[in-house]
């Protein structure tokens, strides 16, 4: 049964190299979350310009995307106002949907259909990253991971339809 969905992309974001990946025991590296108004999804393969693309057949995170109401609780419990949602390294920062109900599900947003493959589960870098408590707190609402089914554009401001 399809649910028809009101997805709002507030933020989009690729990241060229990794901060966290290969780092345990180190420092987290410096590489920025690049904020765009658009991305190209490239199906199967992932975002152009992010460091996942092409990473490996049938990746399941081709694509993250995250909720700014957990980003906005986030904040509030924590009392954290100068940390963007960049952080978190995701690369759709969404508003109006709760993304762990597409897991399992094939969805569309801006035209580009997905599938929903897991949680993006949090790991302990959050609490360096954006507070200390992040990582127990964003544990069952870590974001979303997804494959890419059809190429296509996404870009800031648009609403998605629907799963």
């Amino acid at each position: 049964m399809s649910v028809l969905l009101q997805i709002e992309i507030l933020h989009l974001y690729i990241s060229p190299a990794h901060n966290f990946v290969g780092h345990h025991g180190k420092e987290p590296g410096e590489n920025p979350a690049l904020e765009v108004d658009g991305i190209s999804c490239v199906a199967g393969k992932g975002l152009e310009g992010d460091r996942y693309f092409d990473f490996k057949e049938n990746y399941k995170g081709q694509i993250t995307f995250f909720e700014s109401e957990v980003y906005e609780s986030l904040c509030r419990d924590l009392d954290v106002h100068n940390v963007p949602p960049s952080v978190f390294r995701r690369n759709v920062i969404t508003r109006g949907v709760d993304l762990n109900t597409l897991i399992g599900k094939e969805f569309e947003v801006q035209g580009v259909q997905f599938a929903g493959v897991e949680e993006c589960s949090p790991c302990y870098w959050m609490d360096k990253a954006f507070a200390p408590g992040a990582h127990a707190q964003l544990k069952g609402h870590g974001g979303l991971r997804a494959r890419i089914l059809t190429d296509g554009a996404l870009r800031v401001d648009g609403l998605g339809s629907k799963p």
